[in-house]
């Protein structure tokens, strides 16, 4: 299978810090977003969507959602499991990276892709083109903010989100969390718990 990836961007990521964790590597090809390189001809015609990560398979199957990409290469190499030891974690993992998705990666989004030209036009992934909205910036940020603050009251007290063990609810939460430092938010001193679980974190992945 091959991987295409663009290694600093969030959701890639999110695959970059699975293969990390569980010590996989895997044939991967760089796709430069902000060179749009995404909307060649040549990638279109692996993935039309035009989004990254993108995974083909060794049949040609190619999947292009990241949560499906992570959820086929931990069921290709189980060992250090990333979804749960049992039906009940993994729905858990499931819903966490749902949430966070939802709650921390779209509303960060809002803010970064309706301003300034580095996004215009493009205020959502993929070919289609269309306005930005700069009303949707403020309401970003206040998502940003009641995100920071359910996360610090789900992880208080607790090492991981689910069970006694890293997931990929986990790995996604890091990643949004530095993702937010992308439209200079920080977790903010009222959210002491997330502060420190960010730190042990960072630590984990040598960062």
């Amino acid at each position: 299978m091959k991987l295409y990836t663009f290694d600093a961007a969030p959701n890639p990521r999110r695959v970059g810090l699975l293969l990390k964790y569980k010590g996989v590597k895997i044939d991967t090809q760089a796709i430069d977003l902000m060179g749009k390189e995404q909307f060649a001809d040549s990638f279109r015609a692996i993935n039309p969507r035009s989004t990254l990560p993108t995974l083909q398979l060794d049949d040609g199957t190619v999947l292009t959602d990241t949560i499906a990409i992570c959820m086929y290469i931990d069921s290709v190499y189980p060992d250090k499991p990333l979804f749960g030891r049992d039906g009940l974690q993994r729905a858990q993992v499931i819903g966490y990276c749902h949430q966070i998705f939802f709650e921390g990666a779209m509303a960060v989004a809002e803010v970064l892709r309706n301003k300034g030209e580095a996004f215009k036009d493009r205020p959502l992934p993929g070919p289609l083109k269309m306005p930005q909205l700069p009303e949707l910036v403020e309401r970003g940020n206040l998502r940003i903010g009641a995100f920071f603050e359910s996360m610090n009251a789900d992880i208080g007290g607790r090492e991981f989100l689910v069970g006694n063990e890293l997931s990929q609810a986990d790995i996604d939460l890091y990643v949004v969390l530095g993702f937010c430092g992308w439209v200079k938010r920080q977790i903010p001193d009222n959210c002491p718990a997330l502060q420190t679980w960010f730190a042990s974190m960072k630590s984990r992945f040598g960062e």
